[in-house]
């Protein structure tokens, strides 16, 4: 893109003189682009870029997508802080990350231009909004001059549209009010890009035709900004130069579709609980951003989902302990400070042995800190965050599509081991979305719900000798009554105790139960050889700019190689060996180094930490210098 995208001064866009046929104009092929959305948390841009992505994703493009949502809730309009943004990275190949910079930034306002243009690329193509650069705008965002005027932009290649007076003379004979056709310009805008672009109209005009069913003069408005902004592109001389097309990527042969991370948990949770045949119980408070993930619950409710919106994290989580109590699969979810509220009910799980997922999709924190954007901050919450001995299983996907997997994996895990399962996911993973193969039914692995029914020598806590799991038994059931609670149980009968050895014993029991999955726990793989100068070592969503650094590093010919961990707590049987086979271990995290603690700590190797708490996610360059850093 780079080459393509060549330094010109500002260009002021006009109508082109002539016939203007499209079929004149040559359409340059690029192998990947980055385009970021970028405006006034009214401005559409979530939505533009969303059906940006998805007519890439049905052209067949590989995609990668990072929203950025403005922590205020409604902040002050043309402000900072309200600021949203879209970046969705499309190519004709396999790609792991949203892009570190953008080749592309429509900016809606002086706000989005201030705050993103240091991501765009220096000789990257910039479209402003002219309309939104009024003083009182500029005054918002902290403009002493206007940078469309003061030289400041001349790297770029700058074309100034006026999208909002467009937009309105477009929709100049509908009976909408003014605020109603300010909001309809996003679509003027997905309309210039999806024509830079060489895109098709088709499936943003299906899914105006289907959202605004009810409000046909909407939908007409919509349809009418969508398509000016399109034949703008086409009708004016100086887009004749940035005319692209990326062609369709070559992926595995299968039927696709395009998920974020929490829909494809929600989907992974209801598929879990029809393999396991089961009821799934889902209770969750909401909370950003785990939130999407009770929405997309509660459309299953013909597939034998329950949802609850409690009134509180606390509540919560007891409900989906009494649901598991009752022989159902409890599931609630929530994020760092809600995690904290769920914590002394999450142990009360811990000592009654009961199989509880829970979901934590971290945020920026301490406290509400930075609630919309990403971080990977909880991890040590996760393995340790609770008093006393008090083990539980960590799963932790890396990519919006492993979510599906690994929300069926902690449901398989948290019944045969009755015990407590994390899934750690973030806001990255949460909000990106990527094309996702959808499996075969046939094909995902089944798991049984055992319930004990012969009451003959029933004992509540004794072991089965492979998993160390108690039996699970449906309240009710002819002579298998007993009681559970908070209290330290003696080992077999179940019976409050306040022994000292037994209190050891049991403490030790529910530690081996944790470490005993390793038996359930596949081999961590390497990518690229199994010994080397560098192993690079992530978890979760640090995995696109590890995996893109590394592969850059070894196409360079470098000794590098990578390892990312879906399983947190216990780790891999063939961890430790495989760490002991690098001189140097680098390990990436948007955290302080929590996994590089606990490398350190169980394995003795001298890691070294990339950390990043800035609610961005890594970018490969930042990984890629690490990297040679240490080579």
């Amino acid at each position: 893109m780079a080459e393509l995208l060549q330094k010109q001064r500002k260009t002021k866009s006009k109508p082109r003189r002539g016939n203007g046929s499209k079929n004149s104009r040559s359409i340059q092929e690029l192998d990947s682009v980055t385009v970021r959305f970028a405006g006034d948390s009214g401005d559409g841009m979530q939505l533009a870029g969303s059906q940006f992505t998805q007519t890439a994703a049905i052209i067949g493009n590989d995609v990668a997508t990072l929203p950025d949502f403005p922590a205020e809730i409604r902040a002050p309009a043309g402000s900072l802080p309200g600021v949203s943004a879209f970046q969705v990275h499309f190519s004709d190949h396999d790609i792991h990350t949203a892009g570190d910079c953008a080749d592309v930034l429509v900016a809606m306002n002086p706000a989005a231009l201030k705050m993103h243009i240091g991501d765009l690329e220096g000789d990257g193509i910039l479209i402003v909004n002219t309309d939104g650069f009024s003083e009182n705008n500029l005054r918002k965002a902290g403009c002493s001059t206007n940078p469309l005027e003061d030289g400041s932009l001349e790297s770029y290649r700058c074309f100034e549209v006026p999208v909002t007076k467009l937009t309105h003379e477009a929709l100049q004979d509908l009976s909408l009010t003014k605020k109603e056709k300010d909001r309809c310009k996003n679509f003027f805008a997905l309309g210039l890009t999806l024509w830079m672009f060489d895109r098709t109209l088709d499936s943003t005009l299906r899914w105006i035709d289907q959202k605004f069913t009810a409000m046909p003069e909407m939908a007409e408005a919509n349809r009418r900004a969508l398509k000016a902004g399109y034949f703008f592109g086409d009708t004016t001389e100086a887009f004749a130069s940035i005319h692209y097309r990326v062609a369709e990527a070559t992926l595995p042969k299968g039927l696709y579709r395009q998920v974020t991370g929490n829909q494809a948990m929600a989907m992974g949770l209801a598929v879990g609980a029809h393999l396991a045949k089961k009821q799934l119980f889902y209770a969750s408070y909401p909370i950003t951003p785990a939130s999407d993930i009770l929405h997309e619950m509660a459309r299953y409710k013909n597939y034998n989902v329950a949802t609850f919106q409690a009134e509180d994290e606390i509540a919560a989580i007891g409900a989906a302990i009494g649901a598991s109590f009752g022989g159902h699969l409890g599931v609630t979810a929530s994020s760092g400070p809600g995690i904290a509220l769920k914590t002394e009910a999450i142990n009360l799980a811990v000592m009654v042995e009961l199989p509880v997922v829970i979901i934590d999709v971290q945020r920026g924190g301490p406290s509400t800190g930075l609630p919309t954007k990403t971080e990977q901050g909880d991890l040590l919450q996760a393995i340790h965050g609770r008093n006393s001995e008090s083990p539980v299983a960590v799963l932790a996907p890396a990519t919006p599509g492993e979510c599906f997997e690994y929300a069926i994996t902690a449901l398989r895990l948290a019944v045969k081991y009755m015990t407590p399962v994390f899934l750690l996911s973030d806001g990255s993973l949460a909000n990106g979305a990527e094309p996702w193969r959808i499996p075969s039914f046939d094909d995902l692995p089944k798991f049984d719900c055992h319930h004990l029914v012969d009451a003959k020598d029933f004992q509540p806590y004794r072991r089965d000798k492979t998993t160390l799991a108690r039996p699970w038994v449906l309240p009710g059931t002819p002579g298998l009554e007993h009681t559970i609670g908070g209290l330290e149980k003696e080992d077999v009968t179940g019976a409050v105790s306040y022994d000292p050895r037994n209190h050891e014993a049991m403490c030790r029991l529910r530690a081996q139960k944790i470490a005993g999955m390793v038996q359930d726990i596949p081999d961590v793989a390497l990518f690229g050889a199994n010994s080397g100068k560098v192993l690079v070592v992530g978890w979760g969503s640090t995995y696109g700019a590890i995996t893109t650094a590394v592969e850059k590093q070894q196409a360079a010919g470098k000794s590098v190689s990578s390892m990312h961990l879906r399983y947190l707590n216990p780790l891999p049987a063939n961890t430790g060996s495989l760490l002991k086979n690098f001189e140097k271990v680098l390990v990436p995290e948007l955290n302080l180094g929590q996994l590089r603690s606990i490398l350190r700590d169980q394995y003795l190797v001298d890691a070294v930490g990339l950390n990043k708490v800035r609610g961005q996610p890594l970018t490969v360059a930042e990984v890629t210098q690490a990297i040679e850093g240490l080579l």
